[in-house]
């Protein structure tokens, strides 16, 4: 009975350890910024984009194809938007022919890269995983934790 029980404990205490190491593992975002942002520079290079990509000062990149005419739209603007989104291995996780938004309901990279256009406006952003969805993607969506986005969008309409 002794025996059991001093192998309860050392099971108990073994379960612990690695429960608790497990869980106080954390990802660094400092490190996980800088990897996205090289990523996304050699990216940029291999495409030969380096002398239209911009980088905004949140650490979203973007090409501006087209900056489009009249209105910039605004987080609570409704915006019908042609887009696709892929990863820098240029497996496509989304894409939408007529998407209607408001930027409010969107990822950071949206809320920040998506008003430096305007009506009729093309482009690409390039968003590090802290201005998408990080660590934790939209359950069954199928998009990869702490991946870099890429988006190819135009915007259709701006509406207020």
């Amino acid at each position: 009975m002794q025996i059991n029980n001093n192998i309860n404990y050392y099971l108990l205490f073994i379960l612990s350890f690695i429960f608790f190491n497990i869980s106080c593992t954390s990802e660094d975002p400092d490190a996980i910024a800088a990897n996205d942002r090289k990523e996304i520079l050699e990216y940029i290079k291999e495409k030969g984009l380096s002398d239209v990509a911009m980088e905004h000062e949140s650490g979203l990149f973007y090409i501006m194809e087209e900056e489009g005419e009249g209105l910039n739209p605004t987080l609570t603007s409704r915006l019908r938007m042609r887009y696709v989104g892929y990863y820098t291995d240029e497996d496509i996780f989304d894409y939408n022919e007529g998407a209607l938004i408001t930027l409010q309901s969107t990822i950071l990279g949206w809320r920040v890269g998506i008003p430096l256009f305007k009506n009729g406006g093309k482009g690409t952003l390039f968003i590090p995983s802290a201005m998408g969805y990080g660590s934790y993607p939209p359950y069954g969506s199928g998009i990869r934790r702490n991946a870099v986005l890429i988006f190819e969008f135009e915007i259709i309409d701006v509406g207020t």
